[in-house]
C-alpha cells in the first residue's frame, strides 16, 4: 500500500505586530478639500510573507507619482496628527535626492521597524515615504515628543540602520503644526 498524499502547508511568520500601508496621493488635489482627504488605508498585514509579497508587488516609493505618500504604521494608527497616538510625537527625517536610494532607505526603514529593531519600538508610530520634485524624504514618526533621550536613541538607530551619514532632525508635531518649516529640536 502506498503512503498518504501528505498536504503541504505553508508556514508563515507572524509579526510581533500588525501594521498597515496607506497611500495618499496630493498629486490633483481638489479646491477645498482638507487636509488628509485622499488619505487611503490600503492593506492590513501582519506576516513576513504577506509585507514580501506586498513590497514586491506595490510598494516602493519610486513608482508614485510626484506629491505621493505611501505610509507604513501600526495597526490602528492613522497617518495624522490628530491620532492620539501621534498627538504629542513627532518625527525624524531623512532626505534623499535619489528615487533608488529612496527605495533603498525605505526599504531598511521597514524591515526595521516590522523587524522590532528599535530598543524604543512602543514609541515608534510610522514611516512617511514622501515623493516630491526636487527632493525626497522619510520620516519616522514617534508618539513621545518630549522623551528627548528616548527620541535621541531612535534617531541614532535609524542612522545606523540606514548607513547615513549626515544630520537628520526631529521636530516636534506641534512646532510643524504652527510653522511650515518648523526649527529640529534634536539633532543626530
Amino acid at each position: 500500500m502506498g503512503e498518504p498524499d501528505e498536504v503541504e502547508t505553508k508556514q508563515t511568520h507572524p509579526l510581533e505586530k500588525k501594521w498597515t500601508f496607506w497611500f495618499d496621493n496630493q498629486s490633483k488635489p481638489k479646491q477645498g478639500a482638507a487636509w488628509g482627504s485622499s488619505l487611503r488605508k490600503v492593506y492590513t498585514f501582519e506576516t513576513v510573507e504577506e509585507f514580501w509579497c506586498l513590497y514586491d508587488q506595490i510598494f516602493k516609493p519610486s513608482k508614485l507619482p510626484a506629491n505621493a505618500d505611501f505610509h507604513l504604521f501600526r495597526s490602528g494608527i492613522e497617518p495624522k496628527w490628530e491620532d492620539p497616538e501621534c498627538a504629542n510625537g513627532g518625527k525624524w527625517i531623512v532626505t534623499s535626492s535619489s528615487k533608488t536610494n529612496l527605495d533603498h532607505l525605505w526599504l531598511e526603514t521597514l524591515m526595521a521597524m516590522i523587524g522590532e529593531q528599535f530598543d524604543e519600538a512602543e514609541d515608534i508610530c510610522g514611516v512617511v515615504a514622501s515623493v516630491r520634485p526636487r527632493q525626497d524624504k522619510l520620516a519616522l514618526w514617534t508618539k513621545s515628543a518630549s522623551n528627548e533621550a528616548a527620541q535621541m536613541r531612535i534617531g541614532r538607530k535609524w542612522k545606523e540602520i540606514l548607513d547615513f551619514a549626515d544630520k537628520i532632525n526631529y521636530s516636534f508635531h506641534d512646532d510643524s503644526k504652527r510653522e511650515r518649516s518648523a526649527k529640529g529640536r534634536y539633532s543626530v
